[in-house]
């Protein structure tokens, strides 16, 4: 059976840390609130884990997920041969709503799926999810619904897609914006080769990357739009 738990107050948001931390450590998947959708989590280095969590999806190992981080100078820990340009845009927009596809490290031992040697990396701009990661490492996370639906903007449709597949939600209120129904999910680059590309437009606009990186390369008009 699932619990929720509010992460208002700092101490609803330490009672609600240590109880998805102590899921996370036994394998089990969250959902947690970040800077642009709900995400559904596992402990990235639980392939265990990571498989409940795309079970709960609906998906595929052909869609791996991406891995949170608390802080840029974890990047280097995970991935290799970082190009300067990417270090320039985590300096620029990390922690935010930017997500970097790079050479993962050989040495690791996890299984995120078909990943092809890479790994997407991002720091969210969330207080409660920058907290848990500090407290509990890289957490694999992908946007919390089933594979196909929308992206969940409130715990509430959190719970409705994913059920009792998740052990532990954490409340943070809703994702969206007074602007518009929901929240734009972070721009992902592809930081692997020589030049930097956007493989999915989100909330950074390719003008802001463009700042920092003047010659990146801008997304294909239907490039899909499905994680957080």
């Amino acid at each position: 059976m699932s619990t929720t738990y509010l992460v208002s107050t700092e101490a609803q948001r330490e009672a609600a840390i240590a109880a998805a931390k102590a899921t996370l450590g036994e394998k089990r998947c969250i959902v947690l609130p970040t800077d642009t959708v709900y995400g559904i989590g596992a402990d990235a280095f639980s392939p265990q884990g990571v498989a409940m969590l795309m079970a709960a999806k609906g998906r595929s190992r052909n869609m791996p997920p991406p891995v949170l981080i608390a802080q840029v100078a974890t990047m280097d820990g995970l991935a290799r041969d970082i190009p300067d340009d990417a270090r320039k845009l985590a300096d620029a927009f990390w922690p935010g709503a930017l997500t970097l596809i790079l050479p993962a490290q050989p040495s690791l031992t996890w299984d995120l799926g078909e990943t092809r040697g890479t790994v997407a990396l991002r720091v969210p701009n969330d207080e409660t999810a920058l907290e848990l990661l500090r407290a509990t490492g890289p957490l694999a996370v992908s946007s919390a619904n089933r594979t196909g639906q929308p992206a969940a903007t409130t715990v509430e449709e959190a719970i409705a897609q994913l059920g009792d597949s998740v052990e532990v939600y954490l409340d943070g209120g809703s994702r969206a914006t007074d602007e518009a129904e929901s929240t734009l999910p972070s721009t992902i680059v592809d930081a692997t080769g020589d030049t930097l590309v956007v493989v999915r437009a989100g909330a950074i606009d390719i003008d802001e990357l463009r700042v920092v990186v003047p010659n990146i390369l801008p997304a294909k008009p239907d490039t899909p739009n499905q994680d957080a």
